[in-house]
């Protein structure tokens, strides 16, 4: 019996072809919608503009990713979260990565905007809750207050690796469910 092995987001994010990469940006662009719509609240357009940038930087800086350093996702999650902060410190959403790939801007009607805002921002909170515990605290600690992994071994009492596979199988069961929703 013939079986598909579909290859891990990391195998894409290396794999240096578009169609590798695109498929990663199918698998996770619902997730780190998610979580920027959390981040940045009801503004839509931000959240459009930071999604564009967290990819366009992605995509011309996929080399210096390190699956040491956390997963595909965890890389994903802290490029968006960093243009965020810049964007608050600035006033603006960077577009330099999205300028030298030569992307064109994205132009928004009033109607998808308002489809944006009608979503929930308490999507990605009420799928953090569902996880296990042990999952959930990890993604808190790494992803949104960026602790590094030693640090969160040592205050958990368990191994680094250990942290890696929470917040690994944590956000594995966060790209499902956000996969899940309509």
């Amino acid at each position: 019996m013939w079986m598909s092995i579909e290859p891990s987001d990391e195998e894409l994010l290396a794999g240096g072809r578009a169609e590798d990469f695109g498929a990663l940006y199918e698998r996770t662009y619902p997730l780190i919608r998610a979580y920027l719509r959390r981040r940045a609240g009801a503004r839509p357009d931000l959240v459009l503009d930071l999604l564009a940038e967290t990819f366009a930087q992605a995509l011309e800086r996929r080399e210096q990713f390190d699956p040491q350093r956390g997963s595909a996702v965890v890389w994903l999650l802290g490029i968006a979260n960093h243009l965020f902060l810049d964007s608050m410190r600035r006033g603006r959403v960077a577009d330099e990565s999205r300028r030298r790939l030569g992307m064109e801007p994205i132009h928004v009607e009033d109607d998808q905007l308002e489809l944006i805002e009608r979503e929930s921002a308490s999507e990605l909170l009420q799928a953090l809750n569902r996880l296990p515990g042990e999952q959930r605290e990890a993604i808190e600690r790494r992803v949104l207050h960026e602790h590094p992994y030693a640090a969160i071994a040592e205050q958990v009492g368990c191994s680094e690796q250990v942290v890696r596979k929470r917040v690994s199988r944590g956000l594995s069961a966060l790209r499902r469910t956000s996969e899940e929703t309509p």
